[in-house]
């Protein structure tokens, strides 16, 4: 089975996908770990973001894995290497829709995740796995929030992970995500007709939770937005 959960930056999909992954004995993938280990590889070897060809090139000889431990962590390998502790921070943020709009870099992309997705029964969160990716997924979800709550909840998870930051500037970078993920030529952030809307503003993420796994365990059906607030 595959379970697709998309969303803007800010809507908590890792952190749902991952325990939703966790509590079903399923793989996690995380899709954008993935975007943001290629971002990381381009700092660090002083690839020009603004040049398409050398970002394509880069992408092409990047060896990228994910590997689940068996206490539920996720392991970002890159070119052999866990880079996971590294790809969280502002820099790479400020990036990272930059390279993953590119053409060339998500079909590299799609196939990888597609690879890792025959593994087995597996969870995976991003902008366009449910349109893109794997359209057929038999479970699709559209995880939301609020604008001042996905920006809040950033600048939290950046506080906490020690970075220096402050809620102004996660609000701007959270703006200019949204527009680049929403506008992009190839895989554009879009709510898949057949997906389940989840407006979790309101809610915590064992509440969240619950209801993804609720809607996994009953039968196929779509629920409208004004519907998924009320259950």
């Amino acid at each position: 089975m595959i379970i697709a959960i998309d969303g803007p930056a800010g809507a908590g999909k890792s952190t749902i996908a991952k325990k939703v992954a966790w509590k079903l004995g399923f793989l996690y993938i995380d899709t954008g770990a993935m975007y943001r280990a290629l971002a990381l590889k381009a700092i660090k070897e002083n690839v020009d973001i603004a040049s398409t060809h050398k970002i394509i090139s880069m992408t092409a000889r990047a060896t990228i894995n994910l590997i689940n431990d068996p206490d539920g962590t996720l392991q970002v390998m890159l070119d052999g290497k866990d880079v996971g502790s590294q790809i969280r921070q502002p820099a790479i943020t400020k990036v990272v829709s930059d390279i993953a709009k590119i053409k060339e870099v998500r079909q590299v992309m799609v196939g990888l995740q597609r690879e890792l997705g025959k593994r087995g029964n597996s969870v995976l969160d991003g902008r366009d796995i449910g349109t893109v990716v794997f359209p057929n997924a038999e479970k699709k979800f559209y995880l939301d929030a609020d604008f001042a709550e996905r920006s809040r909840r950033r600048y939290k998870e950046l506080i906490e992970a020690g970075q220096q930051v402050t809620l102004e500037s996660v609000q701007a970078d959270v703006k200019n995500r949204d527009n680049i993920d929403s506008t992009r030529e190839v895989g554009p952030l879009k709510q898949a007709e057949d997906a389940i809307y989840i407006d979790s503003t309101n809610m915590s993420i064992e509440e969240v939770v619950e209801t993804v796994l609720r809607h996994i365990k009953s039968p196929s059906h779509n629920v409208t937005k004004s519907q998924e607030k009320t259950l």
